[in-house]
Order: C-alpha cells, then sequence, then structure tokens
C-alpha cells in the first residue's frame, strides 16, 4: 500500500464501498475541519483501470465534504491517499466495512449486503468475518439470517420502518407468511400483527417456547422453529410437545412417590395452585407435591404443601380434639393479578437494592449452595406477568431501570454481550466455561462481589420469602424505587379496597365523603391528590402492600404478601444490628481484599 496525493477529479466512490449505492451522506459534523484544515487522514482507494483514476473504498464522507468546500472556494487541493492492491475485492469490502463500523454501526442490512458478499463472492467464513471487525461470531451470523427475508421487508427494515423483535420473529416466518403479513403492512386498512402479537400470529396461537420442555430437546422427534438470529425457538406442533410434556410430567411424578412422598398432585392448565389455600408441611407429615402445568406449557414444582382443612384436621388430632367444621379461608384482599404486581414490583426494588450490598449476596448466595437445588443449578427467575400492562410496569420501574443499569456493567466487565437479556442461563462447552474462570481470574474480590449481587439479583425468585427477608433487612425503600401506575390502579377493583386506599391519600375524612361514590369516580379522586390536578394539593404515596414490612387494608386474611414477612421478620429481630467482628457488605470487600494480598505475600515469601 503507497500513500499519495490525488485530485478530486480522479476519484470516485467504488462499488465496494458499502454505501456506495446510498444518497449523499451527512456531512455537517466534518465539514468545518475539513474547511479550516483540510482532509488530514487518507482516504483508502484503489485503482479503477483507468489511467491516473482511483476509487474510493473508504473515506465517503471526507471525498463529499472536500467537494463541497471546494464547490464553496473554487480551488480543491489533492486529496491525501492510501492506494490498496488492485483486485482485491474482499480486502476493499472489509476496509470499507471496517471504516464505517469504527465510525458509526451500519445498520443489520448494510452488513448483511456486505458480509454476504464476502461469504458468497470472496470465501469468507462467519468465524473469520468476526475476526476482523472485532464482532461476536453471532453478531456475524444474525446479520446473514437477513438473508431469509423477502428483500422488500430488508427494504423496510433498513428504512426503520419495521422494529428488530418484529424482524426477529419473521426470520422464523415462511415465505409464504412473510408474504402475507407485508400485504398486511402495505394495506393502510388493514392490521400488521408486530412484537409479541406477531409471534402469536405466525403460530396461530400462544407459542410454545423450548424453555418450557422438561424432556430433552436431542429426544424429541417433532419440529422446532428457532429465528435465525439464534435467540428463540419454538415447538411447529403444540400436540407433539403436550404428548412428550405429558410424558416428561408424569415421569416425575412417578420419581416423586417413590422417593417417598405421600402423593403426588398434577394440575392442568385450568386449575392453579392457590399458596393462600395451601400449608407447607415436610414429606414425613405427610406433605404433597402439587405439579402446576401452565397453558404456555411451563411446569412449576411445589413441594411440602397440604390443604389448610387438612392441616388444621392434623392439628386438632395431635392435640386429642374431636374434628370441627374448618373455618372457610376468607376471599383475600388482592386478586391475583394484584399478588403479581405485588410480587414483582417488590422483587425489582429488592433485587435494584441487592447490587449496593454485595456482601449480603454473597451470604445469599451460599445459603443457595447450602439449601440448594439441583447441582446448584443458576438461572433467571422470569418474571412472568401474565399481562402486558403488568410487563409494561416492570419494565418501566426505576427499580428495573436500575438493576439494569447494573447488569450491563457486569455484562462489560465479563466481555459478555452488552444486549444480552441475562448474565446467568448460559449454555456452552467446557472451554467456554474455562474462558470466563479465566476472565473471572483477572478481576479483583470487589468486581467478584459486584458480579455476585447482579447474578443474585436475577436468580432471586419473585414472590418468595427471601424476597420479604432481603427488604426487611437491607430496608429497602419502595418510595424511590417504584410510583403509581395505570396498572396498579386497573388491578384494584374492590370497592372497599378502593375506599381504604383514598383514606391513605387523601385522608380518612375525604375517604368517608366519598364512601358512597362509584369506584371510578374515586380512583379519579386519589389520581387528583396524586397529581395535584384539579385544586387538590399533592400527595406522595406508597400503599402499604409495597412498603418493607408490608401491610394489609382490611382483616380479611389470605394476603401472602403480608403473611411471609410476618413469618421470616421474627429471623433478622434478634441479628438486626451485626454483632462485633461480624462481616457487613464493605466488610467482606476488605477482608477479601486484605486476604488476597496476605496469600500473595505468602506466595512470594514461599518463592
Amino acid at each position: 500500500m503507497q500513500l499519495a496525493h490525488i485530485a478530486l477529479d480522479h476519484l470516485s466512490i467504488s462499488p465496494a464501498n458499502m454505501r456506495a449505492s446510498k444518497k449523499p451522506p451527512k456531512i455537517g459534523d466534518i465539514l468545518p475541519s475539513v474547511r479550516a484544515r483540510g482532509v488530514l487522514t487518507p482516504l483508502l482507494v484503489r485503482a479503477n483501470g483507468s489511467p491516473d483514476t482511483y476509487e474510493i473504498v473508504a473515506g465517503r464522507r471526507r471525498f463529499f465534504a472536500a467537494k463541497a468546500v471546494a464547490d464553496e472556494s473554487g480551488n480543491s487541493d489533492p486529496l491525501p491517499c492510501a492506494v490498496m492492491e488492485a483486485g482485491d475485492d474482499a480486502a476493499a469490502l472489509e476496509a470499507s466495512l471496517i471504516e464505517n463500523v469504527a465510525r458509526l454501526d451500519a445498520h443489520e442490512v448494510e452488513q448483511w449486503e456486505t458480509f454476504t458478499r464476502l461469504v458468497t463472492k470472496e470465501g469468507r467464513r462467519p468465524e473469520d468475518i468476526a475476526a476482523t471487525f472485532g464482532l461476536e461470531e453471532v453478531q456475524v451470523r444474525r446479520a446473514l439470517a437477513l438473508g431469509n427475508l423477502l428483500p422488500k421487508i430488508r427494504e423496510a427494515y433498513a428504512r426503520d420502518e419495521i422494529d428488530p423483535a418484529s424482524i426477529r420473529h419473521l426470520t422464523m416466518a415462511s415465505k409464504a407468511q412473510q408474504k402475507e403479513w407485508l400485504a398486511l403492512l402495505n394495506d393502510k386498512d388493514a392490521y400488521a400483527p408486530t412484537g409479541h402479537s406477531l409471534k402469536q400470529w405466525l403460530f396461530g396461537g400462544q407459542p410454545i417456547a423450548t424453555g418450557a420442555a422438561l424432556f430433552e430437546l436431542a429426544s424429541y422427534p417433532g419440529q422446532i422453529v428457532t429465528d435465525l438470529f439464534g435467540e428463540e425457538s419454538y415447538f411447529a406442533n403444540a400436540n407433539a410437545f403436550w404428548e412428550a410434556q405429558s410424558a416428561a410430567v408424569e415421569a416425575r411424578r412417578l420419581a416423586y412417590l417413590e422417593a417417598g412422598w405421600s402423593e403426588v398432585v398434577v394440575l392442568g392448565p385450568h386449575n392453579n395452585f392457590q399458596s393462600w389455600e395451601h400449608e407447607k408441611a415436610s414429606k414425613a407429615k405427610g406433605g404433597k407435591v402439587y405439579i402446576a402445568v401452565s397453558h404456555r406449557g411451563e411446569v412449576a414444582f411445589h413441594e411440602g404443601f397440604v390443604s389448610r382443612r387438612e392441616a388444621e384436621k392434623a392439628r386438632r388430632a395431635a392435640r386429642g380434639e374431636s374434628e370441627v367444621e374448618p373455618v372457610k379461608p376468607a376471599r383475600p384482599e388482592v386478586s391475583s393479578g394484584m399478588q403479581t404486581y405485588i410480587d414483582l414490583h417488590r422483587h425489582a426494588a429488592v433485587r435494584a437494592t441487592l447490587t449496593d450490598h454485595p456482601g449480603s449476596a454473597l451470604r445469599l448466595m451460599v445459603a443457595h449452595a447450602i439449601a440448594g437445588s439441583h447441582l446448584f443449578r443458576v438461572q433467571s427467575d422470569p418474571q412472568r406477568s401474565g399481562s402486558d400492562a403488568i410487563a409494561e410496569s416492570i419494565e418501566n420501574t426505576p427499580a428495573e431501570a436500575l438493576f439494569d443499569a447494573k447488569r450491563r456493567a457486569v455484562l462489560a466487565l465479563l466481555d459478555l454481550d452488552p444486549e444480552a437479556a441475562t448474565v446467568t442461563g448460559r449454555v456452552g462447552d467446557g472451554y467456554a466455561t474455562a474462558e470466563l474462570f479465566a476472565r473471572l481470574l483477572t478481576l479483583t474480590d470487589a468486581q467478584i462481589l459486584d458480579v455476585i449481587a447482579v447474578v443474585m439479583g436475577e436468580s432471586l425468585e419473585a414472590g418468595s420469602m427471601v424476597v420479604e427477608a432481603l427488604g426487611l433487612h437491607l430496608g429497602v425503600d419502595m418510595t424511590a424505587l417504584w410510583q403509581p401506575d395505570a396498572a396498579f390502579f386497573e388491578l384494584v377493583r374492590d370497592k372497599e379496597i378502593v375506599n381504604k386506599l383514598l383514606a391513605d391519600v387523601a385522608g380518612e375524612a375525604v375517604a368517608t365523603a366519598n364512601a358512597g361514590e362509584k369506584v371510578k369516580a374515586q380512583k379519579q379522586l386519589i389520581g387528583d391528590f396524586l397529581t395535584g390536578s384539579n385544586g387538590r394539593p399533592k400527595t406522595e404515596w406508597l400503599p402499604r402492600w409495597l412498603a418493607f414490612p408490608p401491610a394489609a387494608y382490611t382483616e380479611r386474611g389470605g394476603f401472602g404478601t403480608v403473611r411471609s414477612a410476618q413469618q421470616v421478620a421474627p429471623l433478622f429481630e434478634a441479628n438486626s444490628a451485626p454483632e462485633e467482628g461480624a462481616a457487613t457488605d464493605q466488610g467482606v470487600i476488605d477482608e477479601g481484599e486484605r486476604a488476597r494480598e496476605d496469600t500473595l505475600t505468602e506466595v512470594l515469601e514461599a518463592a
């Protein structure tokens, strides 16, 4: 490669330049510099076959900026150029894309065009392209996957008329489905489904993800549809899935019975396990196993429970009392949807706070290791909401934004894909594990604890007593991590509860005066106080359900969050303050650093 100064009229844009066919680029950001100092960074060019003429492989914006300055002044200076060897199309494509990726992320469609030319015409492999551009191989394969789409869909995606989530789902569609969906998109009077609705449209209903399977996918005889980005996969035939899943559930049921459980109850999609109607009981005391199967194919195992009636009967028998008709459990004051809302918001707030307390996270991890699950398998809590409104509420909560920022920092620290959904839940071979282990060895103890805090946050079970235990121990301040939203008030439909909430927000006098009003009117009044509208004084408010510790508004009972908090609270009353010599969150970091220094000293002395 040689350096030369070439006149503007001897230069043209090369077809190898990844943006050769696009409209003139925006040059406003570099034009002042070119006016003042000219073009300082050489353009990458190669001879195009005509005498003394060259085509620009990389540097298109600098070329257009120089032309603009020449048109303004009437004078043009030769541009500094690095001249490539003639005929190397692959090198030219790579040089063009490298420059554009370094300057501004190229659109995936532009990457697809260039990567495809490198693969089909120059014989480059995806792993070679990834190494050249400093990308992960999955990013290259994701760009190449766009080749499965109809050209018109790719063009619409390049114009940002289709969102990335919809494109990912469309890579699973047949060409006939793509044509049908494109027709809907171009029809102003029709509705083209996008995002999650598009996925349901493609599968003719709720798709079943392969992650729900209890059985080994390698032995599954049916078809599995995978998006070409390699991020999601689903069972093409729901009946074939349910046949295999039912067999796996039956095998687990028999295994529980062989392990000595008195009874194993399998609950179908329309018969959910209601924890408030049951009490914990060990295997030795007649506890049963309940296997709950959702309509999405997911299976949850509830080990060691009996109904409240059975538990009361056993207690009376132990006291020698005759059996009496048990009191029917009171209807809980919150609906199942509100319970989910409460669980997920409290879960989000606790794990966000946990990231600032790595010492507590470490102790929680040790507790997991001791109490354990099968081989200490770590996976993220799915945060299933069962409602788009609740899911959107969780996504927009300040707690979730805070936790996601901490997660991105950990992904960067571990040199993992910064766009990955989770830190945990990875599937890799022994080398991948060894590679990650080697990376962890380079981190300080403080950095390791930051990683642990995020890992424990991801694997913290929503709605569990552990959330209550952490919330009490850490003193989680929900007022800073939650804000009233439409999803919360949509889930409150009980008139008595709405009036209690109004009393919370506006005072007993206002609540009493409006007790006869309809639920909608009382909700509107609450909204006026929370926003300071219609002459009402603005009020800061946190529902009792969401506080740590939580409280109920009525005497009905059956409110799982309050019961869980009451059960774990005594565990922390005796040790609310750390004993002398006990390690605090920061103490764990300091002790870890000192231990590491002491070990290093011992090694050096021994050497």
